[in-house]
């Protein structure tokens, strides 16, 4: 099944290169999920970069003491006219946290996206211990493309080719489709219903296979996931 490659994924985000790609591969499903991938990794790959950046306060006092004999410095010099701001960010801003649960804006390309995020409060592996990337688990609404809380989750590793995940909140479970490292609901017309079941639920539990074999369980905690999506959703109508 072919996807777009993270490593494009300034272009893609961008969506020229898959808009290009999809006119060769075709489908309107493959173009949306492919498009998500791009937007899913950028977005997930600035907010855990953000994270691992967030100076202590001890860093933080001698940044500021650095920053203003810089300054000091600097302000005898002439400076060049500062350049325009660019249309849009691509950097995410957390407008509020809910439980495990960020809520996130971000405007790439002056393009809206709302979403909210969460990392799994528990995670195996069969084999045990077995190395993986972070897990995610990821609802976006992007009005550009007419796409309301669509739901995957970056599982942190390649899956099998060919397989299916799951996803389960208490006695219902939807299957997920696989493609890279993202598993998507595979039947679309369930996606309602699967929203529904994890803002009422306590916990949700992911099932994948990776490409090597392993097996990974992810649990991820919902509370205060009903309240991140309430504020995205007022977000993301302004």
């Amino acid at each position: 099944m072919w996807h777009c490659n993270l490593l494009s994924i300034i272009a893609i985000f961008g969506y020229g290169s898959c808009m290009k790609l999809y006119s060769i591969h075709g489908g309107h499903a493959v173009l949306r999920r492919s498009l998500s991938v791009a937007v899913v990794g950028l977005l997930i790959y600035t907010v855990s970069a953000a994270a691992q950046n967030t100076p202590t306060p001890k860093a933080a006092a001698k940044d500021a003491k650095s920053s203003a004999k810089s300054d000091a410095k600097s302000s005898v010099k002439s400076s060049a006219p500062a350049a325009p701001a660019a249309t849009g960010s691509a950097e995410p801003t957390l407008i509020g946290q809910f439980g495990t649960w960020g809520a996130y804006t971000a405007s790439p390309n002056g393009k809206k996206v709302c979403f909210a995020l969460a990392k799994p409060g528990s995670s195996k592996t069969n084999p045990p211990n077995r190395p993986r990337d972070p897990s995610f688990a990821f609802i976006s609404t992007r009005p550009a493309e007419k796409v309301a809380n669509e739901v995957s989750i970056m599982i942190g590793y390649q899956l099998k080719p060919g397989s299916e995940g799951s996803i389960e909140i208490g006695s219902s479970r939807y299957a997920m489709y696989a493609q890279g490292d993202g598993l998507w609901i595979k039947n679309a017309a369930e996606e309602g219903r699967l929203v529904d079941a994890l803002r009422k639920g306590a916990d949700a539990t992911v099932k994948g296979s990776s490409a090597k074999g392993t097996d990974t369980i992810d649990t991820f905690l919902l509370k205060g996931l009903a309240q991140a999506l309430d504020k995205l959703a007022q977000e993301c109508k302004r």
